[in-house]
Formats: structure tokens, C-alpha cells, sequence
């Protein structure tokens, strides 16, 4: 089974840089680096799928698929981490909120000092 879906994978991955190769760019012009594509829009209306348009998906979407599948099996089952022989750390002990507010210290002014230095007057009122 894992020796099918690895030939799957890399017949897939060779097949998809092959259809991408052989597509066309659009706007790929000499004159559209310059400004003389106008008429086409980055994402606006480009017509409907083509047949290589279809095929890129479908390659893509069993890149994806075999890519989960071997990457699935080849761990074997094990969700072993290894984080899982690591104890989780010690949490510290909260410390009690203390419901006095802090004391002002004794040489401390209980309310900011007066500006000092060149401040204006207050203008005189009319």
C-alpha cells in the first residue's frame, strides 16, 4: 500500500509540473509589462475552464490526498509528542490582595507642589 500511494505521489508531482509547464500564461505578452494588456483584468471574467485548467486541479487535489495519506502512515499510528515526558511547571501560590491602601511615607507631600520657575499669570478677568 505505502509503496503505491509513493509511486502515486511522484507520478502526480512529475504530471503536475508538466501540465503547468505546458500551460500558457495569461497576459504573458512582451507588451503587458508594459501596460498594453488592458483589456484583461487580474481577477475579472477569463473565459471558462479549459481542459488544463481541470487536469491541474484534479493533480493538485491528489497531491494533497497522497500527501496526507503517506505523511498519516508513515507515522504508524504513534501521536506520541515529544513534549509528553515534560511535567507541566509549578504554578506559585497566589499572594493575598492586601485591602489597606498604601501608606503615603511621612516626608512625602500628600499633594503635588505648585509649578516653580517663570509661569505667567493668569489673565485678569474683565
Amino acid at each position: 500500500m505505502m509503496y503505491v500511494l509513493i509511486f502515486l505521489h511522484v507520478f502526480v508531482c512529475i504530471a503536475m509540473i508538466g501540465i503547468v509547464l505546458l500551460q500558457s500564461g495569461k497576459g504573458a505578452e512582451m507588451g503587458a509589462s508594459f501596460g498594453a494588456g488592458g483589456s484583461q483584468t487580474v481577477f475579472g471574467a477569463s473565459g471558462g475552464n479549459t481542459f488544463m485548467n481541470k487536469l491541474t486541479t484534479g493533480a493538485a487535489i491528489i497531491f494533497m490526498l497522497t500527501s496526507l495519506l503517506l505523511a498519516h502512515l508513515s507515522s504508524g499510528g504513534n501521536s506520541s509528542s515529544i513534549m509528553s515526558s515534560k511535567s507541566a511547571p509549578a504554578k506559585p501560590a497566589p499572594q493575598p490582595m492586601q485591602s489597606a491602601p498604601a501608606q503615603v511615607p511621612a516626608g512625602a507631600p500628600a499633594a503635588p507642589a505648585a509649578p516653580q520657575g517663570n509661569v505667567p499669570a493668569a489673565p485678569a478677568g474683565k
